[in-house]
């Protein structure tokens, strides 16, 4: 077996470098692996800590805070021609022997392969699978909440299924914290869309792999921590992942189901707004603002 890529970018990221690092053998064990770091420009000690506590890491610097995709595609020419790539956050813990059990079961069709992820302290699994964006789901999550909706398939994007996080289970997209995705993926796919600096690159990268007939799948037996990020609390963030689901949408739809889409996650996050969630006053304003979709 070729050795598997590590892909890993990072953004001011020393304080949770070392942990992912001190994970990473555990996380590992079985696999012939190299471990390549796009840094966007950290302002902090990332390279500091990665030539001290990783000094066998690849390390690319872009120079600038180019985004997600383009922090991926960086690191993975850096690869150069590796087996299966892990594409992970520097907040991710790995748990022992999770990146195998990844790596064995793609094929058959599986080209992006995922793990069950936990939240630091709880003992329940995220709810990581998801729908590809409707206008029904988005109506349904704006009317009654993503987890109520989530029993309904025609509801919600969000996969609440418990089931469905004990078996290996294909889902249009899954959260991009931690995927393997295979050689033979990659190179059908092409590289990431950097169009997208922060928020559905990982979705826009799921459904062009399925639509070449390349499936996304959960791997029940492989499991990791993700310490998660402040998309639900930032207000900036928020507004980047709203608008950026309606630019994604409207690159896969006609302009008037994307109007209709548009208009029921307009319609949640006024609600919300309307309750006092600050986050969702600033995707209200950011989707209301000319141009923010183009």
């Amino acid at each position: 077996m070729s050795p598997v890529a590590v892909i890993v970018v990072t953004w001011n990221s020393a304080e949770v470098l070392p942990g992912f690092l001190a994970a990473l053998p555990d996380g590992m064990a079985g696999l012939d692996w190299r471990l390549v770091v796009a840094d966007n420009d950290s302002a902090d000690d990332t390279v500091e800590v990665l030539a001290r506590l990783a000094p066998y890491a690849t390390v690319v610097q872009t120079g600038r805070n180019a985004g997600y995709a383009a922090g991926v595609n960086a690191a993975l020419r850096a690869a150069g021609d590796l087996g299966a790539a892990l594409i992970c956050n520097p907040d991710i813990r790995m748990r022992q022997g999770c990146a195998k059990r990844l790596v064995d079961s793609l094929g058959d069709g599986v080209g992006i392969a995922v793990p069950l992820l936990y939240e630091e302290g709880r003992d329940t699994p995220h709810h990581s699978l998801r729908r590809e964006s409707s206008v029904l789901r988005a109506l349904g999550e704006a009317v009654i909440g993503n987890r109520r909706a989530g029993r309904f398939p025609r509801l919600s994007e969000l996969v609440t299924d418990p089931g469905a996080y004990e078996r290996p289970t294909r889902a249009d997209w899954a959260t991009g914290a931690l995927m393997a995705v295979s050689a033979e993926c990659r190179a059908a796919c092409g590289p990431w869309d950097e169009s997208f600096f922060l928020y559905s690159e990982e979705t826009e990268y799921c459904l062009r792999a399925r639509d070449l007939g390349w499936a996304t799948q959960l791997e029940p037996s492989a499991e990791a921590v993700h310490l998660g990020g402040d998309s639900q609390v930032s207000p900036r963030l928020w507004s980047l992942l709203t608008v950026n689901r309606v630019r994604l949408y409207r690159r896969r739809h006609g302009a008037v189901a994307t109007a209709c889409f548009r208009a029921a996650v307009l319609l949640r996050e006024t609600s919300r707004a309307a309750l006092g969630r600050p986050a969702s006053r600033a995707a209200v304003a950011a989707l209301l603002r000319p141009g923010a979709l183009s």
